[in-house]
């Protein structure tokens, strides 16, 4: 065995093993370690034999330059030190990494992540006008007065302090009453870049904080990714939809982001990839919700809540004018010289064709009406064009003296005499068309038939056990008839309609009240004695596929058991509100502006409120208040 070993090593000291460049190789080292210095040539052929032994293996010099670019770029990013430093050492590691190992990708993914931050990188800030402030929202949104003084407020405590840790706010209001575009005039008012980062079905924490690099396909969370892609360090994020988020296995995303909504936490928002702390302190965070009832209360809680109710008829009309319709036309290719939509028109749709708190619906009518017009439009730009190319041939062969036709594929010599011909082109054409004037018959024809009317509520409150309630929901307020009849049978008390469990509660605290009170209420005689003997009680909430719950049903419960064993009709043009104890008392309730824009929607113009709510008749318009009878 010793021999075998002293063989092979003598076999690899044999300098008869080395081919001639191999001897020329070991040569040049000699030389350059015991001679003068190697000759550029002699250098530049020892790098071409090195770079075709990386080729042989598959290393390249591109990747430790483009090592070396990252390098650079990380240290222009202006990173913090402690930041710098963890930067440095996961560099180290990259470098000692081969690019074909597979941690190599992700450390470098992770290494330009961090580099791409904008750590240092902040909007240029201009003094805040106030003044041009107020015109840009009086022009892009009509109406909310209350929510464009409270903007005008935060704008005026920024100006005087920059770096003042204003509150968060949240719009809350149903849809298309203009959260987004108010979060975006905030964004042009302080003259920073704006970014919106939907929250809507967020179900996992790793959305909000990121995930492990531990994990396979691991990525930052929203807001880190969200400040990469704006590029600046002081946005103004909108977290949107942000009372649709969920929790399961995976986390609570609202829990994590109290972290970020807090102002004395948020300086060193740890991301889970990231793995380093990055201050957000300088973002200006914007929310917006449809609903409160659905947000924990601590994320609440660091929230300032500005409402946004519905809009009114009237409010409508003036935004449908004056934003509405120029920007539908303007997507549609068209001009008022096309189509001509009155006031009186938008009136109609609104009272017609739409009841929603916002003018999102009112939109889509308006953008159908356009599609109407540009059809025509398009019709007749093609009929034009087809009339100028036959007057262009025709003055073609007036202009050569005469020609040949086609008619039904035979030749007809035709001749042109030129005495009395005026040849100066084709004939001109009336190239602005008429406009689509919209009236009540082409609404029909583009819109279809009306789907509301005013007489919905007289024919479904027309006979006895019938009542109109007003309820909130998280589209606005809405209009809610109870339906009550009795039959026979023992006693007992039957509900349908989809409905929660409070609701139930308050239909049996109504039916015990008015079972209690029957004398009282001089019910008649025969019934007084026992209202429910021999006889079954079926209250129906129509609508049955919308889930239903709340108390403030109880007063409208009460009015149509009255109304069913009275055989009294209530009052077509009465909608109520309010919850209603065991012992009678009439509790308040919330979303009153909504309520009564719902029942002045649907025309109803007398309403009953509980007494304690009288307070919130302020929020509501004065032409809506003058227009209605209220009581308590």
């Amino acid at each position: 065995m010793s021999t075998l070993l002293h063989s092979r090593s003598r076999s690899r000291r044999d300098p008869g093993e080395f081919d001639d460049a191999g001897e020329e190789e070991m040569a040049g080292l000699s030389a350059k370690s015991d001679g003068p210095p190697m000759s550029k040539t002699r250098r530049d052929i020892l790098h071409q034999q090195i770079r075709a032994i990386k080729d042989e293996l598959g290393e390249n010099d591109e990747d430790e330059d483009d090592v070396a670019s990252l390098e650079k770029k990380m240290q222009e990013a202006g990173m913090p030190p402690n930041v710098w430093k963890h930067a440095q050492r996961e560099l180290r590691r990259l470098r000692k990494m081969q690019p074909q190992q597979p941690g190599y990708g992700t450390s470098r993914t992770y290494l330009e992540l961090l580099a791409d931050l904008p750590w240092q990188i902040a909007s240029e800030e201009h003094e805040i006008d106030l003044v041009a402030a107020k015109e840009r929202l009086d022009s892009e949104h009509y109406g909310l007065s209350k929510v464009k003084k409270r903007i005008i407020e935060y704008l005026a405590v920024r100006k005087l302090k920059p770096d003042a840790r204003g509150p968060v706010l949240c719009f809350v209001g149903p849809p298309g009453v203009g959260k987004t575009s108010l979060a975006s005039s905030i964004a042009g008012a302080l003259n920073r870049r704006f970014i919106r980062i939907s929250l809507g079905g967020v179900k996992d924490e790793a959305d909000i904080r990121g995930h492990r690099r531990t994990y396979i396909g691991s990525m930052p969370g929203r807001l880190i990714d969200g400040i990469k892609r704006v590029g600046v360090n002081n946005p103004v994020m909108l977290l949107d939809e942000i009372d649709k988020t969920g929790a399961d296995v995976r986390g609570d995303p609202a829990s994590a982001l109290l972290e970020v909504l807090d102002p004395e936490q948020n300086k060193t928002f740890n991301d889970h990839y990231l793995n380093v702390p990055f201050d957000v302190s300088k973002v200006v965070f914007v929310a917006t919700a449809n609903r409160m009832q659905l947000m924990p209360a601590p994320l609440l809680d660091r929230m300032e809540v500005i409402e946004l109710p519905g809009y009114t008829s009237e409010e409508k009309l003036r935004i449908a004018m004056l934003h509405l319709i120029p920007r539908v036309l303007e997507q549609h290719g068209i001009t008022s010289e096309h189509i001509d939509i009155p006031e009186p028109t938008v009136e109609l749709i609104i009272q017609r064709y739409t009841r929603e708190a916002g003018v999102r619906n009112l939109s889509r009518h308006l953008a159908a009406l356009a599609r109407a017009a540009a059809v025509k439009v398009a019709e007749k730009d093609q009929s034009d064009r087809h009339t100028r190319e036959m007057q262009t041939e025709v003055t073609q062969m007036i202009d050569h003296g005469g020609g040949g036709l086609i008619v039904e594929g035979a030749e007809v010599d035709m001749e042109v005499e030129a005495i009395g011909v005026q040849r100066q082109g084709s004939l001109p054409l009336a190239i602005k068309p008429e406009p689509l004037v919209v009236d009540e018959a082409v609404l029909e024809i583009v819109l279809g038939p009306p789907k509301f009317d005013g007489r919905e509520a007289a024919e479904r409150v027309a006979t006895p056990g019938v009542a109109v309630g007003l309820v909130w929901t998280e589209v606005g307020g809405e209009v809610l008839f109870v339906e009550s009849t009795a039959m026979l049978g023992k006693g007992d008390l039957h509900l349908t309609g989809q409905l929660g469990d409070v609701i139930k509660e308050s239909a049996q605290i109504a039916l015990t009240w008015v079972r209690a009170r029957s004398a009282e209420l001089k019910l008649p005689v025969a019934e007084a004695g026992s209202l429910m003997k021999e006889r079954d009680i079926h209250i129906h909430f129509p609508a049955g596929a919308v889930p239903k719950d709340g108390p403030s049903a109880g007063v409208t419960l009460v009015t149509a058991l009255v109304s069913l064993f009275a055989k009294r009709s209530v009052r077509a043009d009465t909608a109520m509100t309010g919850e209603m104890t065991l012992r009678g008392l009439i509790l308040p309730v919330g979303g009153i502006k909504d309520k009564i824009l719902a029942a002045h929607r649907c025309g109803i113009r007398r309403v009953i409120l509980p007494e304690r709510n009288r307070k919130d008749l302020q929020e509501v318009p004065a032409p809506i208040l003058m227009n209605m009878e209220v009581s308590g």
